[in-house]
């Protein structure tokens, strides 16, 4: 039989992935959290993590051992709940990937208040190219831009928003302003660079106009907002980023316009935890402003 207990290291070491960080969330020093572990380990009999590049992985047993301990853990709270009458204060880790665009226009300006609603929560915004898949347990949650078609996931879509060509005032005065997207051709476009594009759902220029290559590329949708507001061409962005953008102006945006769809994307045991559902109301919320 095991020390109950050690399932909360255990917890805490799975969703940092390290012995450091856990050991400052849990306030024990990184030896007891090891030792803890092994212990842990030892009496389950199987390895519940593989290291290697300076990080902790879940092994298949521990896999399943972390559905057990979240299960545990959630209804320890619930009991807390019960018995004081009062809500427990919401803690944990929760690593949620999103595209770079989304995350810096749409969460960051809500991150002060999240943190505000929940200290206790550590959000972990993953930002790489291209998303993690929580069907693997590489992020808790995603925002995602099609519907996964296959995984243990719970899937729900958030939303919906546009996009529209754009251009600075400059760019327009010096080189025209097209009139249908075959002139489009004549101009400076700006876009992903193609062997770069994690997902279909960003290749834009083909869907304004089948062929359309873009001549000034980045894989960062940032980097190719502030290309375009500095006048160097023509590009799509999403109205949540240019739409607000006094600097740059819409190309013909009656001719032109792209929707797409945010998913919300959660491991399909992870879908019930509280701080899981904290996160994912907000990030509703968030969708919700860019309706104003």
């Amino acid at each position: 039989m095991f020390d109950w207990d050690d399932l909360r290291v255990f917890l805490a070491v799975a969703r940092t992935r390290k012995i450091a960080p856990a050991a400052r969330a849990l306030g024990i020093d990184a030896t007891t959290i090891a030792r803890r572990l092994a212990r842990l380990e030892q009496s389950l009999g199987p390895e519940l993590f593989e290291v290697g590049a300076g990080e902790r992985t879940l092994t298949i047993r521990g896999q399943a051992l972390l559905r057990h301990a979240e299960s545990i853990e959630s209804a320890a709270l619930a009991a807390m709940e019960d018995a004081t009458g009062q809500e427990h204060h919401l803690s944990g880790q929760v690593r949620l990937s999103v595209a770079e665009g989304f995350g810096t226009w749409v969460l960051a300006p809500g991150l002060a208040d999240f943190s505000r609603r929940h200290p206790g929560i550590r959000l972990d915004l993953i930002t790489a190219s291209g998303f993690l898949n929580p069907s693997k347990r590489e992020a808790d949650m995603a925002v995602m831009l099609a519907r996964p078609q296959r995984g243990r996931l719970s899937v729900r879509r958030m939303g919906d928003y546009r996009l529209h060509l754009y251009a600075s005032p400059d760019y327009l005065a010096r080189a025209g302003t097209p009139k249908s997207s075959e002139e489009l051709s004549d101009h400076v476009l700006v876009g992903y660079v193609p062997e770069f594009i994690f997902s279909p759902e960003l290749d834009y220029l083909d869907e304004v106009e089948a062929g359309l290559e873009a001549d000034l590329r980045a894989t960062s949708i940032n980097m190719q907002h502030r290309i375009i507001t500095e006048g160097a061409g023509i590009g799509v962005l999403p109205d949540f980023i240019a739409g607000r953008d006094s600097a740059l102006m819409p190309v013909m945006a009656e001719k032109v316009e792209i929707t797409r769809s945010f998913w919300l994307v959660t491991h399909g045991d992870l879908k019930k935890l509280p701080r899981i559902g904290a996160v994912a109301s907000w990030l509703q919320e968030r969708i919700e402003t860019l309706k104003a």
